[in-house]
């Protein structure tokens, strides 16, 4: 059952239009950058914040396959996605190796809540490890526009080849001077400052934290990179107790999503009553509670937000208006949006009688 959530305005969709590479600018060894030409129609839908992500969509043997990748130009400028090969990886090595000027690909709007005011002038923290550097780049990049912002940035990589963005980091440094702090570490190639050759780990990250760059002095810190690196950021900003506002984003690894449990539509065992809201649009239907919501809702609702399905990307984001929902994995969503009653509908199940999502909130 489909109706018109009362007093809901539409909202503007995530949807996917394709659109036209610009560019594909190699980056390093096994990285490059994918620019997408936006047609002027298109403007205002392609218009993104900085720290925001793109879902790419592919068909690979009739099989229907996305990826998140967070966009890594300024605000105002073309999209523009940094990928890192994963080997095997069925999306990252198409896009590096394969994917040419002129090609066409079906490309989301711009989604996440990764978004840097580039009016505030604040004073930012960036704590990067490989391809973690992409957003930062975005909000680095739109953030010191603002004459009274600065930025400090981390970035962490395991030899020089591998550094992601060198060139355009570079810029930025000559471009505003002391207003960014830029420092390399590199885990397998030694550096002439001790501090600055290993990996960035907690103990690395407490020295730089406490010495060169002291964390109490920011407004804002971003942390982007595999798990083990963002948990040691977090627990050393707690440790030291840092008064900034915490914004974290994880790797996404280039694997397939899994499967749903079932692969035809029947419903059986324990079920609740599933309510979705997606532009305005109220869907009812029964679900199993041995399903995810994403899964179960899918069933009668194929336009729903989703890209990784591993609880990283937090495409599928939705707040829980009735009912409870138990989320099995997290992390994306910010301590302060799980307290406002969040999920990532991806990794939670339904765990009563009747339940009632808003991706619209």
């Amino acid at each position: 059952m489909t109706t018109l959530a009362p007093g809901a305005a539409p909202a503007r969709s995530a949807v996917f239009h394709e659109l036209t590479v610009a560019a594909v600018d190699r980056l390093c060894e096994d990285a490059a950058a994918v620019t997408f030409d936006v047609p002027d129609g298109l403007r205002d839908a392609y218009a993104f914040r900085a720290g925001q992500s793109l879902t790419l969509r592919r068909f690979v043997d009739g099989r229907e396959e996305r990826r998140s990748y967070s966009i890594c130009a300024p605000a105002g400028a073309a999209p523009r996605i940094g990928v890192r090969e994963i080997p095997g990886g069925l999306f990252s090595s198409w896009l590096v190796n394969e994917v040419r000027p002129g090609m066409r690909i079906e490309v989301q709007t711009p989604t996440g809540t990764w978004q840097a005011d580039a009016e505030a002038g604040e004073r930012h923290l960036c704590i990067a490890a490989g391809s973690g550097i992409t957003p930062m780049l975005s909000v680095a990049s739109t953030v010191l526009a603002h004459p009274g912002a600065q930025v400090s940035l981390l970035y962490g990589n395991r030899t020089s080849r591998t550094v992601m963005f060198a060139e355009e980091l570079g810029d930025l440094k000559n471009r505003y001077g002391p207003r960014f702090q830029l420092v390399h570490l590199l885990s397998r190639e030694p550096r002439d400052v001790e501090l600055f050759s290993g990996r960035l780990d907690g103990d690395r990250l407490a020295r730089l934290l406490t010495g060169l760059v002291p964390a109490e002095v920011f407004d804002h810190v971003w942390i982007c990179g595999p798990l083990r690196m963002v948990e040691d950021a977090r627990k050393v900003l707690a440790d030291l107790a840092v008064p900034a506002r915490v914004h974290v984003e994880l790797f996404y690894v280039d694997a397939p999503p899994p499967q749903p449990r079932r692969a035809d539509d029947t419903v059986a065992g324990a079920t609740s009553e599933l309510t979705v809201v997606l532009d305005g649009l109220r869907t009812t239907s029964r679900v199993s509670r041995e399903t995810t919501i994403l899964e179960g809702a899918q069933r009668t609702r194929g336009d729903l937000p989703f890209a990784c399905k591993g609880g990283v990307c937090g495409t599928c984001r939705a707040r829980v208006r009735e009912g409870e929902a138990d989320m099995r994995r997290n992390y994306a969503l910010e301590p302060s949006e799980v307290d406002a009653g969040f999920v990532l509908t991806c990794q939670s199940f339904p765990s009563g009688d009747t339940l009632t999502v808003d991706y619209d909130a």
